[in-house]
């Protein structure tokens, strides 16, 4: 195997050794080069010996020294080095299947590559992971990898995953975890399939295989789901029956373990209608991807930065906070606090009513542009709208819809700010940037 050189960084140890864009890198110290892991693994060694091909196919040996941890400076076509790699399955529950015709493409690309598992945080689900792969897994001692499991139950994984191999697969499973690899899992949550006993199953299988942690969540359904398998949303009794679930094996494995290992995310707590719990329950917020300890780890902070700040709180503002539904009224309980410290700030919370995806979905990193103009539409908004940054993609500039920042500003005919979650960011962008906190 060999991956072609794109490029050289300037000054490098690549380039001071004299390799060229357009070559081909072979080899690493006799391990053959096929992806972005195998090149970043490698490449850190004290003494390399490289074997590199030129345009013609002609072969050298390049041996060269460095400190430990030194990149080596070569750039490829793509990050990944090679494709990445999409899912194979067809999930009952699946996301990306319930969104509508017309949005952008990559929007509509379903990934299950380990490397993006360890790169990046997404999960896998080990149905297209080879033995290579994992047994390159454990030697380069990759952790912590993400896997979504859903169930132990393998007749029933298959089930789930329209996937004849997803039960075979969680063989890999147990394979990483004897081998020491910290492996962070997840459930998706679909009533009448992997609840009650099932999930009670689940949770008993992980924990016995020694995952770093479990988080489940509750299915997403959209109102674009023609043609998709019949799925129950949760009802208030069902996500209690849940939760006393998974709290049950949380207090488990905080008496045997020390650690709770098993969590439930915000969506259920607020389903469920129950008290999210404080940040000390959530030890090291691991699970903030699957929407586990959102609320209190932004309230916390929050609460925090308000009682740290020392500057003027005589400032005047007004502005507007546009989120989800599900925690508008969590956001509201913050900013009564926040206007109680500053009483010439007055903050609006405006829930958004999900129009774009449906009912069922209330989360704030769903909101699109257009439902935020339609219904923000002639209110009085003060001087700065802010919104999670959940909201838009990486680059900060689009929302799920195709609807820009500058669509909604032009719109709304006011300043939209995104802001991280993270409380001191969000007492900061109320506060305006010429304050400090």
């Amino acid at each position: 195997m060999s991956v072609k050189i794109n490029s050289i960084e300037p000054h490098s140890h690549a380039f001071n050794c004299g390799i060229k864009s357009g070559e081909t890198l072979i080899s690493i110290n006799s391990n053959d080069i096929v992806d972005v892991l195998d090149y970043r693994f490698y490449q850190f060694s004290k003494e390399l010996e490289l074997v590199v091909a030129d345009k013609n196919g002609k072969e050298r040996v390049i041996n060269l020294k460095k400190p430990e941890y030194d990149e080596l400076g070569l750039l490829f076509d793509t990050y990944l080095i090679d494709e990445e790699k999409s899912c194979r399955n067809k999930c009952v529950f699946c996301f990306i299947d319930q969104l509508p015709s017309g949005m952008r493409d990559t929007l509509y690309f379903k990934d299950d590559d380990s490397r993006l598992s360890f790169l990046f945080g997404n999960y896998i689900t080990l149905t297209n992971i080879t033995q290579h792969e994992v047994d390159r897994i454990i030697k380069m001692h990759i952790s912590p990898i993400n896997i979504s499991v859903h169930t132990t139950n393998e007749e029933l994984r298959c089930k789930m995953m329209n996937n004849r191999f997803a039960g075979d697969a969680l063989k890999h499973l147990k394979r990483l975890c004897e081998s020491s690899v910290e492996v962070n899992t997840q459930i998706v949550c679909c009533p009448g399939y992997n609840d009650a006993d099932e999930l009670r199953k689940s949770l008993s299988d992980l924990v016995d295989l020694g995952v770093n942690l479990v988080a489940v969540v509750p299915v997403g359904l959209t109102k674009h789901r023609e043609g998709l398998a019949k799925l129950t949303p949760f009802t208030k009794e069902k996500a209690q029956e849940t939760l006393d679930i998974i709290n049950e094996y949380s207090d488990m494995c905080l008496e045997k373990y020390g650690r709770r290992i098993v969590f439930a995310a915000d969506e259920l707590y607020i389903k469920a209608g129950r008290e999210i719990p404080d940040a000390s329950h959530y030890e090291d917020f691991s699970a903030l991807e699957n929407g586990v300890g959102l609320i209190a780890l932004l309230k916390d902070e929050l609460f925090y930065a308000l009682d740290d700040y020392e500057g003027d709180t005589d400032i005047k503002r007004s502005v507007t906070i546009a989120c989800g539904t599900s925690v508008a009224p969590f956001m509201r309980e913050m900013m009564d606090a926040v206007e109680d410290k500053f009483t010439n700030v007055k903050v609006s919370v405006v829930p958004i009513k999900n129009e774009f995806f449906g009912g069922g979905v209330n989360v704030s990193g769903l909101v699109v542009g257009r439902d935020l103009i339609n219904q923000l539409k002639d209110k009085a908004l003060g001087d700065e709208l802010l919104i999670s940054s959940s909201m838009l993609r990486f680059e900060n500039d689009l929302f799920l819809d195709d609807t820009s920042v500058e669509d909604v500003e032009k719109e709304l005919d006011i300043k939209l700010t995104p802001v991280n979650n993270s409380g001191e960011e969000l007492l900061y962008a109320i506060l305006s940037k010429e304050c400090e906190v």
